[in-house]
């Protein structure tokens, strides 16, 4: 496996741009697509939040079929709670771009993000569709990724190649996501995409797995919004023996796909609003994984703990704390804790460490914890960013 040059057009027959149609204030990219030259095999990943936009439920709906052959995506609104204008608005963006790439409405996957509460200005993006897709380009994923980022301040994209029985397989990605970052889908929309040939079960349980070790491993505010979701295209133009059964192609695909959406997943943390620094929480010696999830999602999403990481401040207590009241089972007569590799805590109880060194380490701008329960086998990681200034000022004033 080789990481190249791309995103969701380096894949053979993915086409994509961005462009800017005036959602956004300050006239950024703000409507993205990302086409495939055939109709793809496509799953997707949704938002457990029982309150969900309406272009995300469009999306859910055509995801039956089980094919599509492109998905447009919109920034600077949510297209979310506003009735039934806000479905309706979401399939004609839909029904405008199936003609312009002559497919069938359901054919095209719609998704939202911005603003909740106010009506798409439609008026401006459906005169830019045709734009949009006249301009797609099979170098144009960097501009897909533009054109999707809200709060975001860097673009998330990757590709890999791989090789399954003597075929190049690409699988490339773009994401966006800063805040409201929380497993289950958060405000975070990624678009995923490969030439590999492979079953739309496999896809589905590819995708499935990959996620949850991914994309639901990462935590910026403990908030899951209401418009996200992962989706996936398989074209199948790599034209390498068709991926069936799981086995050894099926292993390799899964390894390819897990890289590209662990690499995604730690930018959003890396990014999240205000961040200064990427913390990555790991819980070893748990009884269950359940348990070791619980803790180490705990100590990520804990303020306390994000503020002292902000703060350069080793203050270990605030970790030892927040695994208390995960709800994991442990004892804490034998819980260690390590940032980097110095340790804290032993057998439940502080010890003595360089506290010039340790803040050294939270200096840093990738920072790791490690908790050892010390019960059992089981552990888990899950990634999250500190807690800034910046954070409040973002979100003081999202709308205005």
């Amino acid at each position: 496996m080789n990481v190249i040059k791309g995103g969701v057009t380096a894949p053979e027959g993915f086409f994509a741009t961005g462009v800017a149609c005036g959602l956004k204030k300050d006239g950024k990219k703000d409507l993205a697509i990302v086409c495939s030259e055939d109709s793809a095999a496509i799953a997707g990943v949704f938002t457990t939040n029982k309150v969900k936009g309406h272009s995300l439920q469009l999306t859910m709906e055509h995801m039956k079929t089980g094919y599509a052959n492109a998905i447009v995506i919109n920034s600077g609104n949510a297209n979310a709670c506003v009735g039934d204008r806000g479905y309706g608005d979401a399939l004609k963006i839909a029904t405008v771009t199936s003609e312009l790439l002559d497919c069938r409405p359901q054919d095209i996957l719609v998704a939202s993000t911005g603003v909740i509460g106010v009506p798409l200005n439609m008026d401006a993006i459906i005169p830019a569709l045709e734009e949009l897709v006249s301009n797609m380009d099979p170098d144009g994923g960097h501009d897909a990724a533009e054109a999707i980022m809200t709060t975001d301040t860097i673009t998330k994209e990757v590709a890999i190649e791989l090789e399954l029985q003597d075929t190049r397989v690409v699988i490339g990605g773009m994401a966006k996501g800063s805040g409201m970052i929380h497993p289950n889908m958060a405000t975070m929309i990624g678009v995923i995409t490969t030439d590999a040939n492979i079953s739309r079960k496999l896809l589905d349980k590819a995708l499935r797995t990959v996620v949850k070790s991914s994309f639901n491993r990462v935590t910026v505010d403990g908030d899951t919004s209401v418009c996200d979701m992962v989706v996936i295209f398989a074209n199948g133009m790599a034209e390498n023996p068709s991926i069936i059964n799981e086995g050894e192609d099926y292993e390799k695909f899964v390894s390819g796909l897990e890289y590209v959406c662990t690499y995604l997943a730690k930018l959003i943390a890396r990014d999240g609003e205000g961040a200064t620094k990427l913390v990555e929480v790991a819980v070893e010696g748990a009884e269950n994984p359940d348990d070791a999830y619980r803790a180490a999602c705990a100590v990520a999403k804990s303020p306390l703990v994000k503020t002292m990481m902000f703060g350069n401040d080793v203050n270990w207590g605030r970790i030892i704390t927040a695994v208390g009241y995960s709800g994991a089972e442990f004892d804490p007569a034998y819980i260690d804790i390590y940032i980097g590799d110095m340790p804290m805590c032993k057998a439940g109880c502080a010890v003595d460490f360089d506290e010039a060194e340790a803040r050294r380490l939270l200096e840093q701008d990738e920072v790791r914890v490690l908790i050892r329960l010390n019960k059992g086998v089981y552990s888990d990681r899950v990634w999250t960013c500190d807690l800034s200034y910046d954070y409040v000022k973002i979100n003081a004033s999202y709308r205005t």
